[in-house]
């Protein structure tokens, strides 16, 4: 059975108890993580009958599918990957855009902010959907690093040296929000609670990335 997508509708009605649907499912999946999440918790979070969930999206596993494409959608509409630069831009400020645009989101505040935690835990509790999403969401922003930093590099992006600063890269960023209750009792203070200190982390990852991949490059050309 083909499940409707939750974003197309002719009924506004319909759409709102959608996105309520999905508001709600995705502060639960946040808070619990896929398999203690009830279908009963989140309809009574969304303000809806117990049978909407059927209706709407087919069932559980479905509705977690597409809360994390809606998550990630939102995300992304917010905090764009090079944050509006244009193609052409140095490649060292698409790093620095790219950087600043991940720890926004993992760093979000207010309503918003089980985006973030939702993908963090699909990324500590995977699920089947982890496939779906990285093939859909997370290899095509992949791409968009590999490229920039082949630039920097001066190399093909299927390089050894390109795929090894990524993962450095992007490590750096989810150090932060992974390791968090450690990083509070070794270091209070140093985790980034508002958009100034995200800023700095960003700089400083970007610098550091840049300043080890300039030494990386010089010693394996």
């Amino acid at each position: 059975m083909k499940v409707k997508s939750p974003f197309i509708s002719d009924d506004p009605a319909q759409d709102v108890t959608r996105r309520h649907l999905l508001e709600a499912a995705g502060e639960v999946f946040a808070e619990e993580g896929f398999r203690a999440a009830t279908v009963r918790e989140i309809c009574q979070r969304a303000g809806a009958n117990v049978a909407a969930i059927n209706y709407h999206f087919g069932d559980k596993e479905t509705l977690y599918v597409e809360v994390l494409r809606y998550a990630h959608g939102r995300a992304l509409g917010k905090y764009p990957l090079l944050l509006g630069l244009p193609e052409t831009a140095p490649p060292r400020e698409k790093l620095h855009a790219f950087v600043l645009s991940l720890l926004s989101r993992i760093f979000e505040k207010g309503p918003n902010s089980w985006h973030g935690r939702l993908m963090s835990r699909e990324m500590i509790e995977p699920t089947p959907a982890l496939d779906s999403l990285i093939e859909e969401r997370i290899r095509p922003m992949s791409n968009v690093l590999w490229k920039i930093i082949s630039e920097i590099l001066n190399c093909p992006p299927t390089d050894q040296r390109v795929l090894s600063c990524a993962f450095s890269v992007l490590s750096q960023c989810v150090f932060y929000k992974h390791c968090r209750p450690a990083v509070v009792k070794l270091f209070p203070g140093l985790l980034p609670e508002d958009p100034e200190a995200v800023a700095m982390l960003a700089d400083h990852i970007t610098r550091f990335s840049l300043a080890a991949m300039k030494d990386y490059s010089a010693k394996k050309n």
